[in-house]
């Protein structure tokens, strides 16, 4: 993890603050209006989505003017605000992580680790987003790319959260040889691997029995899902680390490869999938310093005092 200073308030164009809202949460759409009028006051003019722009300018009138992302190189907006639960966190990323600009999460959903604050905290959210007053932590993401049988490259993607590689059918497992840096490390019967980041590591890969890995560590960790082995426990590796997993060619189950839940594609016999560090960074805003024991506690309501009642 790498906390940097916010650049904002440089340079002469006025500055813009994307917003990024829940799919369908009617509380999201309330956080926006409100975030978008206090926001206005200081002469920071808010973006949306193209197909939340019309209903947010029913709601917020002609006095508050708002704009759209306006495409591909639309690098100008300072920061992303991300009205939701760590889904849309995820979802707001495809956009701001090619741009390499800072996701703010505000949390509407449940355990929202990604989030820095709650939507209670609007007026302190709004203060210090318009003084500049804000730093960058930088988190590691993976590179995924799947190779045919042949060799070829047949797809590529990102992952923020975690690969999985995850059997298609309840009665049959899917056979997996795993390399580490070119060299074997084991073949698996089993329902799946993850391969996760730091940022992942309390989400799937947590559910899965893997360990839970302070986002200040480069790391990358590997959880085989139910393997049928002796030896098939979760692994944390060199974040320099080159990890292929390939279906056997005796591999007869249907698989598919998931990254963070959201991208995904078929995987067959003899297909092989590399992972390694992506050269782009996920940038999460932060407005206060909060060590990552105190999120754990909190958002994992993590019993400090036993669960033993005196």
């Amino acid at each position: 993890m790498k906390v940097e200073q916010s650049a904002a308030g440089q340079g002469g164009r006025p500055r813009r603050v994307g917003v990024w809202l829940h799919p369908a949460r009617a509380e999201a759409v309330e956080a926006a209006v409100a975030f978008s009028t206090a926001i206005h006051r200081y002469g920071i003019v808010c973006a949306f989505q193209a197909g939340r722009v019309v209903q947010m300018r029913a709601l917020l009138g002609e006095g508050t003017p708002i704009e759209t992302f306006a495409g591909p190189d639309d690098e100008d907006v300072e920061l992303l605000v991300v009205l939701g639960g760590d889904g849309t966190i995820l979802s707001a990323a495809e956009w701001a992580l090619p741009r390499r600009i800072p996701l703010l999460g505000v949390n509407l959903g449940h355990v929202g680790f990604l989030a820095e604050m709650e939507s209670s905290e609007m007026g302190e959210l709004v203060r210090q987003v318009a003084a500049g007053d804000y730093g960058v932590e930088r988190r590691l993401t993976l590179q995924i790319e799947l190779a045919d049988a042949e060799g070829q490259r047949v797809w590529n993607s990102y992952a923020i959260n975690e690969l999985s590689i995850e059997k298609e059918q309840r009665q049959m497992m899917i056979d997996v040889l795993v390399r580490i840096d070119g060299r074997p490390l084991s073949q698996w019967g089993c329902d799946g691997v993850l391969v996760s980041t730091p940022t992942g590591s309390t989400a799937y890969a947590f559910s899965a029995g893997g360990p839970v890995v302070w986002p200040d560590v480069e790391a990358i960790e590997l959880v085989p899902l139910l393997a049928h082995a002796l030896f098939a426990r979760p692994l944390v590796l060199s974040p320099s680390s080159v990890i292929e997993v390939q279906m056997t060619p005796r591999s007869t189950a249907a698989a598919a490869i998931w990254c963070d839940g959201r991208r995904s594609v078929p995987m067959t016999a003899g297909c092989t999938v590399t992972v390694t560090r992506d050269p782009v960074d996920l940038l999460l805003a932060r407005l206060k310093e909060q060590p990552f024991t105190t999120r754990l506690v909190k958002k994992f309501e993590l019993p400090i005092n036993g669960w033993r009642q005196r």
